[in-house]
């Protein structure tokens, strides 16, 4: 990631389960990521920090004449990453490292495997994704949501927008905002424009009250 995305990245980030570290094998490339200033580094960093504790490392650009599908690059790239995966906080035994070509396709789902990665025993991307444990929604809790921005719209009201942590969110509960004590009641909930007659843990969520100001 470009570091002029790390907002957009942090906002992303902050509202995931699990997480895909994308590492280039391209001479060069992989080398600037992990430098002081690098955004492998910096990107590995915020995700343990903002909470994803479920990582997995997609070593990028397999196909890249630099690399050549070599799984000496592979496994040089693989040690040197394990030790900031480490510094940032995560167990490197418990993080999965799956060499892949973007470009190519290859290694991203069982149907694309070729005898160029003949030396790699484990499983594509997609399968390695599939394999990550779903995470218990705290259902049965207090509705706990952190708002992530305010909107002010027209004829509807106030909006404001997160994703649901522990409980349910329904319309026509009262909700309680915090720390300004306020309360009000949930006319509406949205999910990607489309209204919801429940949101789950989980659920990134717009919801409209009435009589609450935006600041």
């Amino acid at each position: 990631g470009h570091r002029d995305f790390i907002k957009n990245m942090i906002t992303g980030t902050s509202q995931a389960d699990a997480a895909v570290l994308m590492i280039s094998s391209q001479a060069g490339e992989f080398e600037a990521g992990i430098a002081k200033d690098g955004q492998t580094r910096e990107h590995a960093l915020l995700s343990y920090t903002l909470g994803v504790k479920k990582m997995v490392v997609a070593v990028n650009k397999m196909d890249h004449p630099s690399t050549n599908y070599s799984e000496a690059r592979f496994k040089e790239i693989m040690t040197e990453a394990k030790t900031f995966l480490k510094t940032a906080g995560y167990k490197p035994k418990n993080v999965p490292f799956v060499p892949v070509s973007g470009i190519t396709g290859e290694n991203l789902n069982k149907e694309h495997k070729s005898a160029k990665l003949a030396w790699y025993k484990g499983k594509s991307l997609m399968e390695t994704l599939d394999e990550l444990p779903t995470p218990k929604r705290p259902t049965d809790l207090a509705l706990r949501l952190p708002i992530n921005d305010v909107f002010k719209i027209p004829g509807v009201g106030t909006v404001p927008v997160g994703r649901v942590e522990t409980g349910q969110l329904k319309p026509g509960m009262n909700v309680y905002f915090a720390p300004c004590g306020l309360q009000s009641e949930c006319k509406k909930v949205e999910m990607h424009h489309q209204e919801l007659p429940i949101a789950n843990p989980g659920d990134n969520v717009g919801f409209n009250v009435r009589g609450i100001p935006v600041n």
